[in-house]
């Protein structure tokens, strides 16, 4: 996150103006920064009047930006399913979903402007919910407008099915469970989910154990909300993180052999947004994970990185 440290000129004067001048924007404009607690001073929120005394670490996180005009790409994707209300397609892992500050090319959304993909922000069209650069699997992308809405609105009665395949880092004890812990972000690092948090929000994940493997456990986990990095940071705050996510488990290693978070999402229950008809999809295990699946099946080396 970019920072910068309070000078001498800056001595006595509020956050607010301080932060307008630095930025080379309006002074609402940065109080508008300052109170959606994207604005840390010391690793700590403050108050938009918060005066400054000099040597203190200002950071701040930009909104995402707001691209002039989106312009079709050609970028991988599976097409599962389409009508004249939505696309179901299975991402691949690597593909940011939408256009955001240092990926403004090569997302989802640019790879499906040319199939007319419409409703909500201007600079993510149709899109409903999201997925993880480095998570795989099936989003729903509305087409109209009036499909985006009714979509959006079913996801926020939580009547929208998620289903996912995690394999963790450990032997999880449990067979079967719930975890209910609110996340947000984290009090000191922004950039990072945790249970940690001076907002929190609810956050519910349910999880049953497929296959157990030696160092391993590989779940089926359903959402029943979706709150952002919920699966890879509700695990790794039981102690059994997703394996090869090196941001909340692993200290930044990787098993030998699995390039990413084995993370991927398999299945989605949805009524049709016009029609009201029952929907249902699945996408199987990508290469990369079911060729690292196969060698824990085959007992070659596997192991987890040391902690």
């Amino acid at each position: 996150m970019p920072d910068f440290a309070a000078s001498d000129s800056d001595v006595g004067v509020r956050l607010d103006t301080t932060l307008a001048r630095r930025l080379g924007v309006s002074r609402a404009a940065a109080q508008r920064l300052i109170e959606s607690r994207a604005v840390t001073v010391d690793g700590r929120a403050a108050a938009k009047g918060h005066v400054l005394r000099g040597g203190e670490r200002v950071t701040y996180e930009l909104p995402p930006a707001r691209p002039a005009t989106l312009t079709a790409e050609d970028v991988p994707y599976t097409l599962v399913y389409e009508d004249e209300a939505l696309l179901v397609v299975d991402k691949p892992a690597g593909v940011v979903v939408h256009p955001a500050p240092g990926h403004e090319h090569g997302t989802l959304v640019q790879g499906l402007l040319g199939r007319g993909i419409a409703g909500g922000h201007e600079s993510r069209p149709g899109v409903v919910h999201r997925l993880d650069r480095d998570t795989s699997g099936l989003l729903i992308v509305a087409r109209t407008a009036e499909a985006h809405r009714r979509l959006v609105a079913q996801m926020a009665r939580r009547e929208i099915t998620r289903s996912y395949v995690a394999l963790l880092v450990g032997a999880l004890p449990q067979d079967e469970g719930t975890i209910d812990a609110p996340l947000g972000r984290h009090v000191r690092d922004r950039k990072r989910i945790s249970i940690h948090t001076t907002r929190p929000r609810r956050a519910v994940t349910h999880f049953r154990v497929r296959r157990r493997f030696p160092g391993y456990t590989l779940v089926d986990v359903r959402l029943e909300t979706g709150r952002t990095h919920q699966i890879r940071v509700h695990f790794a705050a039981l102690g059994y993180p997703v394996a090869g996510d090196t941001t909340y488990g692993g200290r930044g290693r990787r098993p030998a052999g699995l390039a990413r978070q084995f993370l991927h999402a398999a299945h989605l229950e949805l009524a049709h947004p016009l029609s009201g008809e029952p929907l249902s999809f699945d996408a199987p295990l990508p290469d990369d994970l079911a060729g690292f699946l196969a060698v824990l099946e085959g007992d070659v080396s596997a192991a987890p990185p040391d902690p």
